[in-house]
């Protein structure tokens, strides 16, 4: 009697152990990797990385220094999304590649800058001036925008700015020369080293080199602009439940404020 006693006893710890190891895994997490620039693309993540966490999901950074292996390892299957591009680039990218990336949100803005340190305006610009402007080509529109709005150039009637390019100019009253051709995260150093009489650089650079376009530019692309920094994925991956709370925290009202108070203008989140 004893004996079957103590066997009843190990038999109930026995099944509490295991009801106690499924109750553990019930909750099982999910990893996701998503390909980000340093800044602010990977600072933001790291910011919702905690929150992604307590809902089951270990979110995992993988930062990339230039615009060209982000879709590419996306593309590949190697990451399962990526935060650095705008809409254009995307589209350019997906023509260019046969590709068929596809956005899964917008979260933010990064006004694109014009910076210069020897004019403190774009209309102090003289005739024949040199701005410098990156290899991005789904920039160029911005860059036009920009210009236009200082009055310094006319477009051609049709010109559809988020594909346009420095041959869509029609009037250039000073006959400001648009250098190209450089790598975007080499703008903030032809910038210090005074290359050109401006140079245009994008927010995240801006950023990482401790330039403010609140504070440092000359000119800034105004908050209206459709050229919002979104977060790319694979068709496949629409319904990705994981994926859905990353995007769920990113343009969560919390990560909003948090964006604005952190970066101080540089970056603007998509309401």
């Amino acid at each position: 009697m004893k004996k079957n006693r103590v066997l009843t006893a190990l038999t109930i710890a026995a099944t509490a152990v295991v009801l106690a190891a499924c109750g553990s895994t019930a909750k099982k997490t999910t990893t996701v990797t998503i390909g980000a620039s340093p800044t602010p693309h990977a600072e933001i993540l790291k910011h919702i990385q905690p929150e992604l966490k307590k809902e089951g999901v270990n979110l995992k950074i993988k930062q990339f220094q230039d615009y060209v292996l982000p879709n590419k390892a996306l593309a590949s299957k190697d990451i399962d999304a990526n935060y650095f591009q705008h809409t254009p680039f995307l589209k350019e990218w997906n023509a260019k590649n046969k590709g068929n990336l596809i956005s899964a949100g917008s979260i933010h803005l990064e006004p694109i800058a014009v910076y210069s340190k020897k004019y403190k305006s774009l209309k102090d610009l003289p005739k024949n001036a040199t701005v410098l402007v990156s290899n991005n080509v789904a920039d160029y529109g911005r860059v036009l925008e920009i210009f236009k709005d200082a009055g310094l150039i006319t477009l051609k009637k049709g010109t559809d700015t988020t594909n346009a390019n420095f041959k869509d100019i029609a009037t250039n009253k000073k006959n400001i020369k648009f250098k190209t051709g450089y790598e975007p995260k080499l703008m903030p150093q032809l910038y210090n080293n005074k290359q050109g009489d401006a140079e245009v650089i994008n927010s995240n650079y801006a950023v990482q080199a401790k330039l403010s376009p609140a504070k440092d530019a000359i000119a800034v692309e105004k908050s209206s602009s459709p050229y919002s920094n979104i977060v790319a994925i694979r068709p496949d991956e629409k319904n990705n439940k994981a994926l859905k709370k990353v995007i769920k925290a990113l343009k969560s009202k919390s990560t909003q404020s948090w964006i604005k108070k952190h970066f101080k203008g540089s970056v603007e989140p998509v309401e």
